[in-house]
């Protein structure tokens, strides 16, 4: 099936925080992004701040409430820092909107015009899994720095990573509700199922998992979707369900042209990863085949590699960014492959188990 509506690409993610100036530094200085535009009490905006974080084309909007009563801080309350809205870029809201709505979604805001000086600004709002907004915006007509009610905030971040563009944003579901939402995706969003893992090829001795790609017609929107299954123990989707109270946004993967320099500068900046034991790159180019990169360089930094027949990806794991174990990042690498590194599921949940074992959560 093809996209019901023209989805042009990810817009961007806003998150919801406890404290959206302390985030917005910690993008800063951890990720390297840019602070371009920014609402808040002395704007005239009298509930919420925000700020929009920009680096490439990955566009970051932080917002927390200003008041204990607003819907926002119960959101951060309850989830914690979270991706709260996923934007897509449409060519036409009004017909994204009716068409997902018609077929089944639950409308959270109808379409909608902001204006400024800049032009005006299109936007509706339908409800994903979760308490997660999808979010449609259309900017033809509207040429600000983000949209109205945003004054331009010029703050460059200190050490630009190199982070290109948002690849994919991955949600965890509830057991036995990922068909559900491949179903939904597929309905209401015109979305294609790219593949579908289950948990005999996501699995180790203690936990396993399903999994669904799912992908708009152009390539440039991917929404994977997990759903834990059974194993000796507790699997991370489990871990991240109960603590991120519900379903939700468990990572988001970010394009890098140089994905050695990428994570030595976010190393340098204090940013935490999954470790893999050295034993991983023990024979990599016999199982992976020829790579640009130098093996020590990868082992070092703990960068990992699979190969598909289109060509091969490079691909590393971050800690989570807060106290709960729920919302990382992934940093990826393409050289041709358009795959998710299956041949590191294994390795990769086996990492994230070792982090399980230290928070006693396993």
């Amino acid at each position: 099936m093809s996209d019901a509506f023209s989805i042009l690409t990810f817009d961007h993610l806003e998150l919801y925080v406890g404290n959206a100036k302390q985030a917005a530094m910690f993008y800063d200085r951890g990720f390297g992004f840019s602070t371009i535009a920014y609402r808040g009490l002395d704007t005239g905006e009298r509930h919420v701040a925000s700020y929009v974080m920009q680096q490439g084309e990955i566009r970051l909007v932080l917002t927390s409430a200003l008041n204990p009563d607003h819907p926002i801080a119960s959101r951060a309350a309850k989830h914690g820092d979270h991706v709260a809205v996923i934007a897509l870029g449409v060519r036409d809201v009004d017909r994204a909107f009716q068409v997902s709505t018609s077929r089944g979604a639950l409308e959270a805001v109808a379409p909608n015009e902001e204006q400024d000086e800049a032009g005006k600004y299109r936007y509706a709002m339908i409800y994903g899994y979760g308490n997660t907004l999808i979010k449609f915006v259309q900017r033809d007509r509207y040429q600000g720095v983000f949209a109205p009610g945003f004054v331009p905030r010029s703050i460059p971040s200190r050490a630009n990573a190199g982070l290109i563009q948002i690849d994919h944003v991955v949600g965890n579901v509830e057991k036995g509700q990922m068909n559900h939402w491949v179903e939904f995706f597929q309905k209401t969003l015109g979305l294609e199922l790219l593949v579908k893992f289950d948990d005999r090829a996501i699995s180790t001795e203690y936990s396993a998992l399903t999994s669904s790609v799912m992908q708009s017609s152009t390539g440039r929107v991917k929404l994977p979707i997990n759903e834990p299954a059974i194993g000796k123990g507790k699997s991370q989707i489990q871990e991240f369900l109960e603590y991120n109270y519900g379903a939700g946004v468990q990572h988001v993967a970010c394009l890098t042209h140089n994905i050695v320099e990428t994570v030595t500068e976010l190393k340098n900046s204090g940013i935490e990863f999954l470790s893999v034991p050295s034993s991983y790159y023990a024979n990599l180019e016999a199982r992976v085949g020829k790579i640009d990169q130098s093996i020590e360089q990868l082992a070092q930094l703990g960068i990992l590699v699979d190969r598909d027949r289109e060509g091969y990806l490079l691909q590393i794991f971050t800690q989570p960014v807060q106290d709960r174990p729920t919302l990382f990042f992934e940093i990826i690498e393409r050289h041709g492959s358009q795959g998710f590194g299956e041949g590191n599921f294994k390795s990769l949940f086996e990492a994230i188990e070792r982090e399980q074992l230290i928070r006693g959560n396993l």
